[in-house]
């Protein structure tokens, strides 16, 4: 399966499986926060959230030979953008929070369909394109579906 038909099709179905109490293999994000947490680095990879380089300039090239490799994040890697204290919840079910990340992809998705060669920075590892920014994704998703048992 193609990482745009993992997003087109298996994601959503695995989280829906979360009710919401569950406990994390690591970090501190409850099922919903990273179901949110996900929705927001998704909006970065089409612009809908910008943040600003995380990343010296020294350090990129090995930053991105590591985003665009097939090694795993490991558990409870740090994200200088998320503080030690998990966000709040800003949808009021896990339900809402599912159904925020399924708009979320889909306008990834059709954004680089209408936008095939744009190319949006990733705030720690440099510009990226669809191809590299689907790896990314598929990448993180990956990791945190481990975190709760779903992968």
């Amino acid at each position: 399966m193609s990482k745009e038909q993992f997003f087109s099709n298996e994601y959503i179905p695995l989280l829906k499986k979360l009710k919401g109490d569950e406990k994390g293999n690591f970090g501190v994000l409850s099922a919903q926060g990273m179901i949110e947490h996900m929705t927001d680095s998704i909006g970065i990879a089409w612009e809908r959230v910008k943040e600003p380089m995380q990343t010296a300039e020294i350090h990129l090239e090995k930053v991105r030979a590591f985003a665009l490799s097939d090694k795993e994040f490991r558990p409870g890697v740090k994200n200088s953008l998320m503080s030690e204290t998990p966000a709040p919840l800003r949808n009021a079910t896990i339900e809402d929070a599912v159904k925020e990340i399924e708009t979320e992809v889909n306008s990834f998705l059709n954004y680089y369909e209408k936008n095939p060669n744009a190319k949006v920075l990733n705030p720690f590892f440099g510009e990226f394109n669809y191809e590299q920014w689907l790896h990314l994704l598929h990448k993180h998703a990956v990791h945190h579906l481990k975190q709760f048992n779903l992968a």
